[in-house]
């Protein structure tokens, strides 16, 4: 006799978009070679299947990459693709090994909806679609039951816990205090003063670098003697670089930058053949979430990673008991 597997688990998450419905819209490029790409426990998956499902980001990587990396990453998301398509055959298998099954009236629901969300109610287009698509509706009817039984299996056998322990969450947040550490950034002027030293001007230049810091310190505006003397590429619009964050500027630079407060001007910096002048205009960011704060946002993320772990150790034990072998 077969046993109803729980029917909560079923209706979770099936409002998602239609992989074939989503096939509709793309371009795929086709291929004609076909062959074994695995075989599951007697049960076939066909390297036609793993480009099905790579399709789209195969498209995207080809006009986004060449040569040796291309290959590299093709082969990367073709591998990806197939570890998921034999763990889905394996998911599948465990169903059926429990006897358990899928009320015929959820997936009559679910191709209702596909046709009233995706096609507006149209189901001649819906069946035209899938004629383009070389689908019949048995088919997509048993692609999209498939799909439901890997999502009732999931939620079936990866047993969630609803609440984080408080000591996994200060462990956490103890170790990643910089995900909880706004980014730091200040408004920065410049004043650049080459030194041409293969010059011999390197004195002359020191000097008038000294000068224009005498000036600033003494209430001149320091947008001004940007715009008069330095030779930044900023120098039009004052040495105005902006919001600032770290490692934007070199080591010296930045070292100085920050150290100042906000409305302070550094000393003449000497570096890479020029000398520079620093004010700091105002300061943001850098401030780090209390742990009360940021505790369920961390709970959320441990939750994730304990439901992930758990998926995983299921599907390690699945592969485990069964014969797959990949070509």
């Amino acid at each position: 006799m077969m046993r109803p597997i729980f029917i909560a688990l079923i209706a979770v998450g099936l409002l998602n978009f239609s992989p074939i419905c989503r096939a509709a819209y793309a371009q795929g490029e086709p291929e004609v070679v076909d062959g074994v790409a695995a075989v599951v426990n007697g049960e076939v998956i066909t390297y036609s299947q793993v480009r099905g499902l790579v399709g789209p980001r195969e498209k995207l990587l080809r006009a986004q990459l060449h040569g040796d990396e291309l290959v590299k990453k093709i082969k990367e998301t073709r591998q990806a693709a197939l570890n998921d398509l034999i763990d889905r055959q394996l998911i599948l298998q465990a169903f059926k090994k429990e006897n358990y099954q899928i009320p015929d009236h959820f997936v009559e629901e679910r191709m209702h909806e596909i046709v009233q969300q995706d096609f507006g109610g149209d189901r001649n287009t819906f069946i035209k679609t899938l004629e383009a698509q070389n689908f019949t509706e048995g088919e997509f009817k048993k692609m999209e039951m498939e799909k439901m039984i890997v999502q009732a299996m999931r939620g079936h056998n990866v047993k969630l816990q609803t609440v984080a322990s408080p000591v996994k969450v200060e462990e956490y947040y103890k170790a990643h205090r910089e995900e909880f550490t706004s980014k730091e950034q200040v408004k920065l002027r410049l004043i650049m003063i080459p030194s041409h030293a293969s010059d011999g001007e390197a004195a002359a230049q020191k000097a008038m670098a000294d000068e224009i810091f005498g000036k600033v310190v003494n209430g001149a505006e320091f947008e001004r003697m940007a715009q008069l003397y330095s030779e930044d590429s900023t120098r039009e619009h004052g040495g105005d670089w902006g919001w600032v964050e770290r490692k934007t500027l070199a080591a010296p630079l930045e070292k100085a930058a920050f150290s100042l407060d906000a409305g302070k001007i550094s000393k003449v910096i000497e570096f890479s053949g020029n000398y520079y002048i620093l004010k700091v205009e105002d300061k943001k960011g850098g401030e780090t979430k209390a742990l009360a704060d940021a505790r369920q946002e961390i709970e959320k993320r441990l939750i994730q990673q304990e439901a992930q772990n758990l998926q995983e150790r299921w599907l390690a034990s699945l592969r485990s008991k069964a014969f797959i072998k990949t070509f």
